[in-house]
């Protein structure tokens, strides 16, 4: 018994130092910044120019902008997933572009080079930050077109509840980065734990716009059903498209830009 005890107690011990490790290290789990963007910084096949974007707490943060053909045309501000950098949603610009659309790649603190490190409060800045760059030089909040992919699905949402643009587009979204966590941290206490915590499930229904969320049924980073689960959450004009076998980051190879595109093409205004 004694024995029994002992074990108990030293796998106690074991389970707090990784309980306090993780909570101590959770920003190191959560997001996996990109610092470098390559060689060339934009590729041939995207026609964009380098900004430099103050966010409202100081921060210089890179992003590239491509204007619409037409200057009344619908403009597409790109929120990324947690990997990488703007760098690698180029060919995703690219395709936009070339049809008519314009498209700003907003990048977050921490990545890309951009000084500081990301926060769920530092993203939705440098998020806000983007939206008024367009907005201060002339686009209408009528042409953007949020779209969050993955990481970047939490940040439309909350902005998306701030500006009540007409259209938002969620690529693998989730009801809450707590319930992504719980899927790959099952062992852990995460509901009580997580700092940055996107909770969209509480602010979707608070979007009064257009809404189409994609989601592979194989995806294995953000489960099929928490899209699915967010998707039914919400309260005003919806569509949701299921990429059979699809996986996370794979969407484009099922031709989503098309499905995309059509679903902007059914609403009002310029491409």
């Amino acid at each position: 018994m004694i024995l029994l005890v002992r074990f108990a107690l030293i796998g106690l011990i074991i389970y707090g130092v990784v309980v306090l490790a993780v909570y101590l290290g959770q920003r190191g789990l959560q997001y996996f910044p990109e610092k470098d963007l390559g060689d060339p910084k934009i590729p041939e096949s995207l026609s964009a120019k380098v900004l430099k974007i103050q966010t409202e707490d100081g921060f210089q943060n890179i992003a590239w902008f491509a204007p619409p053909r037409e200057s009344d045309g619908k403009v597409i501000v790109h929120f990324h997933g947690n990997a990488g950098n703007i760098s690698h949603r180029g060919s995703t610009a690219a395709f936009y572009q070339k049809l008519g659309y314009g498209i700003l790649l907003c990048e977050y603190r921490g990545y890309a080079g951009n000084p500081g490190s990301p926060t769920e409060e530092g993203l939705y800045k440098d998020g806000r930050a983007c939206v008024n760059y367009l907005l201060d030089n002339g686009y209408r909040l009528d042409q953007l077109v949020f779209y969050g992919e993955s990481l970047g699905s939490g940040v439309a949402v909350q902005l998306g509840v701030e500006f009540q643009p007409r259209k938002l587009v969620l690529e693998a979204p989730f009801t809450s980065a707590v319930a992504v966590a719980k899927t790959a941290y099952a062992f852990l206490p995460v509901d009580m734990m997580m700092f940055d915590r996107f909770e969209s499930i509480d602010k979707i229904e608070k979007v009064k716009t257009s809404l189409l969320v994609i989601h592979g049924t194989d995806d294995r980073v953000v489960p099929y059903e928490l899209g699915k689960k967010l998707f039914e959450a919400a309260k005003h004009p919806k569509e949701f498209v299921t990429v059979d076998k699809g996986g996370h980051s794979n969407l484009y190879d099922f031709k989503v830009g098309e499905k995309v595109v059509e679903w902007l093409q059914r609403m009002p205004g310029k491409p």
